[in-house]
C-alpha cells in the first residue's frame, strides 16, 4: 500500500468513532500492536527529542524500504507513534520525505492533544523524515 492509501485507511477507521474517548481507546489499542523496538536500541541516540514522554525509534533499511520499530513509556504517545509507523514503515525513503501528513488534521489528532503532546507529534514526524533523508542520501 502507498502512504496515501494507508492514511486514507486511518482516516476511515477514526471516522467510525463518535467521540474522542473512543478514538483515544483505539489509539491505545494501536499502541499495543506496535512493532516493538529491541531493547538494545532503547538508547539516548534513538530517543525523539521534543517529546514529553520517552519515545524511542529505530530505523533499518530493507530492500530499499525503511522498517521502523518504536516504543514509548506513555500509552497515548505509543498510540501516536504506532499510527506514524504504520504510515511510514516499509516505504521508500523518497516517498516518506515527500509525504504530507494532512491525515493528522483530518482525524483531528493535533487539536485533541495537549500542546506538549502536539509538539511531540511534530517531533516524531520530523525524526521519521530525518531517517528517510539519511537513507535517501545513501541510495544516491
Amino acid at each position: 500500500m502507498t502512504i496515501q492509501e494507508i492514511q486514507e485507511e486511518i482516516v476511515d477507521e477514526f471516522s467510525m468513532f463518535d467521540d474522542w474517548m473512543q478514538r483515544y481507546e483505539y489509539m491505545i489499542e494501536l499502541g499495543k500492536s506496535l512493532p516493538l523496538i529491541e531493547e538494545k536500541y532503547k538508547t539516548d541516540d534513538n530517543i525523539i527529542k521534543g517529546c514529553q514522554s520517552k519515545v524511542w525509534v529505530h530505523a533499518e533499511m530493507k530492500d530499499d524500504k525503511i522498517d521502523f520499530t518504536a516504543d514509548s513509556d506513555a500509552i497515548i504517545t505509543k498510540g501516536i507513534i504506532a499510527i506514524l509507523i504504520r504510515v511510514f514503515s516499509a516505504q521508500h525513503p523518497k516517498d516518506i520525505i515527500e509525504a504530507n501528513t494532512d491525515f493528522i488534521d483530518e482525524i483531528g489528532l493535533k487539536e485533541h492533544l495537549s500542546p506538549t503532546r502536539a509538539n511531540g507529534l511534530v517531533s516524531m514526524i520530523k525524526q521519521l523524515k530525518m531517517y528517510a533523508i539519511a537513507y535517501q542520501t545513501q541510495l544516491n
